[in-house]
């Protein structure tokens, strides 16, 4: 990144030892700050704020000999509202956590509500005909199959008229 250049303004006084900027100092951030943000509004869409982009749940990955299991940190969600999706090895869940009537006022909110989403790709190939999910005490784990390899097995050769 380049330096802003210091020079004075034709035809400007300025006082002995003082130079002025031509543009502010802080005028290359603020370029840079705007052309991130139309960079994020070519991927995400102009439309989207922070507040309706769906947001990432906090999750642990593990794998076991025969499957892996996705427990995800969701309290307070109800499993209707939970979408569990998989095709081929990639895996989506996706819900949504809805706000809460309250009376009285909101003095300090920390808990996330709205969208969410959660997007894998498995490692190795998976039976996502086997796969179970089940939500307890507002963690949902999702256990999926891996598939078997195909075993070694001696062909036996047959004698030809």
């Amino acid at each position: 990144m380049t330096l802003p250049a210091r020079r004075q303004r034709v035809g400007a006084v300025a006082e002995p030892g003082v130079t002025a900027w031509t543009r502010s100092p802080l005028a290359e951030f603020d370029d840079l700050f705007n052309r991130m943000g139309r960079l994020l509004e070519s991927t995400v869409g102009a439309g989207a704020t922070p507040a309706e982009m769906p947001w990432i749940p906090q999750a642990d990955i593990s794998e076991t000999d025969d499957a892996y299991v996705i427990e995800l940190d969701l309290p307070g969600v109800r499993s209707e509202d939970i979408d569990v999706e998989i095709n081929d090895r990639e895996m989506a869940i996706s819900g949504e956590i809805k706000e809460r009537e309250r009376k009285g006022v909101m003095r300090h909110r920390t808990r996330r509500t709205g969208r969410f989403e959660f997007r894998l790709v498995l490692p190795g190939d998976v039976r996502a005909e086997n796969v179970n999910a089940a939500l307890s005490d507002g963690v949902l784990s999702v256990t999926v199959p891996k598939a078997q390899p195909a075993k070694a097995r001696h062909v036996e050769i047959k004698k030809g008229d």
